[in-house]
């Protein structure tokens, strides 16, 4: 038998969300690429990590960017992820119409325990297909950032992973540097 599968746009997945659909719902879910895929759940490391980045940034960005946790981004008409960080462009009232595109985006950032290879090998291409300039995945076991710039039609053109003792620069807003170590924490 032959599989049919509803690629959902954002409309309706937020019409959906209007009616109901998704009340009494305890899991997250986001849409990728048509389809709603459910989030990992978020475990303590991962939480903890996801502060230390938004404390970081916060106090980086002094006005140059607004940082959003864990929020949508309007990728295109089939995407609406909730990375766990993001950097865009100020004033944050500016959203107040619609979430965040990609060309208000300076660098979206998801932090990976579980969820490394789908991070890594679907969300982070998608990412780069819809034009973000920038996107980091951070790899709790490992203790690496992986690095993504040059957005573009196949993905990302560029990747580099940055591990202890390394410094991250946001090209898009140029003097925002963070520490890897500052990102990971204490050594485990």
């Amino acid at each position: 038998a032959m599989v049919v599968r509803h690629a959902f746009t954002v409309d309706e997945w937020h019409r959906m969300g209007d009616a109901g659909l998704f009340v009494g719902e305890t899991r997250r879910t986001e849409l990728l690429d048509g389809e709603i895929v459910e989030m990992a759940p978020v475990g303590s490391r991962h939480a903890v990590c996801v502060d230390r980045l938004n404390a970081l940034m916060a106090r980086s960005v002094a006005g140059r960017a607004v940082v959003r946790v864990q929020n949508p981004v309007g990728l295109d008409d089939r995407s609406e992820p909730q990375p766990d960080l993001v950097l865009m462009r100020p004033p944050v009232d500016r959203y107040l119409g619609g979430h965040p595109s990609p060309d208000d985006t300076f660098l979206l950032v998801e932090v990976a325990d579980s969820s490394l290879a789908f991070d890594r090998d679907v969300k982070a291409p998608l990412y780069g297909r819809a034009g973000v300039a920038e996107t980091w995945v951070v790899d709790l076991d490992r203790e690496v950032v992986l690095v993504f710039r040059q957005p573009g039609p196949d993905g990302y053109g560029e990747r580099l992973a940055v591990g202890r003792g390394g410094r991250l620069e946001v090209a898009a807003v140029p003097g925002i540097t963070v520490a890897v170590d500052d990102v990971l924490g204490p050594p485990a």
